[in-house]
């Protein structure tokens, strides 16, 4: 049967695949952004009505983080549009083991709609696409909590879950925790990047205050920093994060992707080969 689906954050990291993923299985998709047609702007409530009209489903990505002051109140208000626009599903990309982002999930649990909430641990492609890339061309990366032992999963299997909740009821009512095969810490995922593309890189362990201040020296917002820091504190050390699921297999019926494998699809994008740019 095919479906309208908008699909939120329809640009980044994860959206991006579940709109490939949904295209592929001949649904209709719209994407929300701020630079589609309608558009779809988290800060502007104005835009959500008509990017909701004629939705069946919606796939929700809230940038930066569910854990971010304001995150709850945008939640409550979206969920209320769908079900005024007629939604029937709401399917939402959360973080494990964040407990502001539980909060946003109960929204999403208790609105009355049918619903899927996907709790993803840190992507991989944080090390490709994100805040750690530039490091990484730079050969020399450091950062705090070198003790944690992190899941790290992949944006394809978070996207390839959504997809499936999207498209089948079995999924509804689900809470997923999508997380890698096996941990790693960041020195071991350093090495292991390094290994993959025959590169020296450098892993320095620092504390999270240094790691603030490396921060705030860049340029990075206040906001932003705020958000790092409980990320690595609040997150990356509870040691239930740590914890490795199989709720990918249980899913998609096949393993999550490894780390490796993640390094050797990257690696010929030629991402990790490129200048070191001026800001990411």
């Amino acid at each position: 049967m095919t479906s309208n689906i908008l699909v939120i954050g329809g640009t980044g990291k994860t959206g991006r695949k579940v709109v490939e993923g949904l295209q592929k299985q001949q649904q209709n998709v719209r994407i929300g952004s701020r630079t589609n047609d309608p558009a779809f702007e988290w800060n502007h409530p104005a835009t959500w009505p008509k990017a909701l009209a004629g939705m069946d489903k919606v796939y929700i990505s809230y940038y930066p983080d569910l854990a971010v002051p304001g995150a709850l109140e945008a939640i409550q208000g979206l969920t209320a549009a769908a079900k005024a626009a007629g939604v029937k599903k709401l399917v939402l990309l959360s973080g494990k083991g964040e407990r502001e982002a539980e909060r946003c999930e109960e929204v999403v649990a208790n609105s009355g709609l049918d619903y899927t909430l996907v709790r993803a641990s840190w992507f991989n492609q944080n090390f490709s696409e994100s805040f750690l890339l530039e490091p990484i061309l730079a050969g020399h990366v450091a950062l705090p909590m070198p003790e944690a032992e992190i899941p790290f999963v992949d944006t394809g299997d978070i996207a390839a879950v959504a997809v499936e909740a999207l498209l089948h009821d079995q999924h509804n009512g689900k809470t997923y925790e999508i997380t890698g095969p096996r941990t790693l810490t960041f020195q071991q995922v350093v090495q292991e990047i390094a290994a993959g593309i025959g590169k020296d890189i450098n892993f320095q362990v620092v504390t999270q205050e240094e790691y603030n201040k490396m921060m705030e020296s860049a340029g990075v917002p206040a906001d932003y920093i705020w958000l790092f820091d409980y990320l690595f504190r609040e997150v990356l050390g509870n040691p239930d994060n740590q914890v490795v699921t199989n709720d990918v297999e249980k899913v998609l019926g096949r393993p999550a992707t490894d780390f490796k494998e993640y390094i050797e699809v990257t690696a010929r994008t030629g991402v990790w080969n490129q200048p070191i740019p001026q800001s990411i």
